[in-house]
């Protein structure tokens, strides 16, 4: 993705400390206090544009949301949603997710959602990929016990590596669509990404897993 610099995109970001939250270290563990209630707190990790994680917390008032994206010049995009929506459970986080230890503890995240990232296709770029399983440690880490990853992509490697590294790490698997579009799946909330792909015919692929039992 190339992206267009914005170089006021970080002033505007910091003028919204009730959606961006500019200092995630210090609500790890006290995220209930920043949405002022005590509801799951489901995180997209690479929310791009936004449309995902505000849709969702529109459709969802009593799930509080966390969108994160490393880019300021796209996150910015999102915040222009959240503004525009005027809904209290979402918020922003601009970092990056490898850092995601740093912000979260233990028990804080019910769920993450990983939708059409980068695929890494490289053998060199293995690690890259947030279905690694060092990604893969690091929400179990931050996660309810049994808790979720629910995973969307139109590409196929990357939908059968992840299928193959959520197995191998022990991952159990509650949902798979081969074709999400022409599925009976109900309530699927499109990302920009999404849109465009299903709309020149491209299939869409996606899963749910869960960590097993303690």
């Amino acid at each position: 993705m190339r992206l267009r610099n914005k170089p006021w995109a970080s002033e505007k970001l910091n003028e919204y400390p009730q959606y961006v939250v500019a200092q995630p270290e210090e609500k790890k563990g006290k995220w209930n206090e920043e949405f002022g209630n005590n509801n799951p707190l489901h995180i997209e990790v690479g929310t791009g544009k936004g449309q995902f994680v505000t849709e969702m917390a529109k459709a969802n008032p009593d799930v509080n949301y966390i969108g994160i994206e490393l880019y300021e010049s796209v996150i910015v995009s999102a915040l222009d949603r959240i503004i525009e929506a005027d809904i209290p459970n979402v918020k922003l986080l601009n970092v990056d997710a490898k850092n995601l230890k740093e912000y979260f503890e233990k028990n804080d995240v019910d769920r993450v959602y990983l939708n059409f990232s980068d695929p890494w296709p490289k053998n060199r770029h293995e690690k890259r990929r947030l279905t690694f399983e060092s990604f893969l440690k690091l929400y179990e880490d931050i996660l309810v016990d049994e808790g979720e990853i629910h995973f969307k992509t139109d590409n196929q490697g990357l939908f059968e590596y992840s299928l193959q590294s959520f197995s191998h790490y022990g991952l159990l698997l509650n949902f798979l669509s081969l074709d999400l579009h022409n599925s009976d799946f109900e309530g699927n909330i499109m990302t920009e990404y999404e849109e465009k792909f299903s709309s020149r015919g491209q299939r869409i692929y996606r899963s749910e897993v869960k960590y097993p039992q303690k």
